[in-house]
């Protein structure tokens, strides 16, 4: 699958490399913070980073997911304040990372940081259909959190 990709920020197209999979298996890709300068994002504090590109899914089956960085959340406590970003087949905007420390010390953000990850999942159109109960009742039913315990 081919997705079009529209560079905004011109450091993509030598200093810094585009998005991509940082070993054959990997699920996600990187996503770097184009700033234009450090930025020390202090314990508690949300900023909004720029990726530096654009892009247009345009297959309404697929979707992208923005998601954190697993080694910076674990080390770090960077993660995204909307914990996953989902970028909708038709929109062709910046993609845009609102990067949150819930750590308790500062975390500097450099020009071109590996800052999140987006991944690229396939997308189902159910519609609903109305009833008034459900014919195959199931041993959980209706228990909500917590129902099912913590071991089975």
């Amino acid at each position: 699958m081919k997705i079009k990709v529209k560079i905004l920020d011109e450091r993509l197209k030598g200093e810094f490399a585009l998005p991509d999979y940082q070993t054959c298996m990997s699920a996600g890709m990187d996503l770097r913070a184009m700033v234009d300068e450090e930025i020390t994002l202090n314990p508690g504090s949300v900023v909004m980073v720029n990726s530096g590109i654009a892009m247009h899914i345009a297959d309404p089956d697929v979707t992208a997911l923005i998601v954190p960085r697993s080694g910076l959340g674990y080390k770090h406590g960077i993660v995204l304040s909307n914990l996953v970003g989902v970028i909708d087949a038709d929109y062709q905007g910046p993609l845009m990372m609102p990067i949150w420390n819930h750590s308790d010390k500062p975390y500097v953000i450099h020009p071109g940081d590996r800052i999140a990850q987006m991944l690229f999942v396939p997308v189902l159109h159910p519609s609903f259909e109305v009833c008034d109960d459900f014919e195959d009742k199931t041993e959980r039913g209706e228990g909500g959190f917590g129902s099912t315990g913590r071991h089975h």
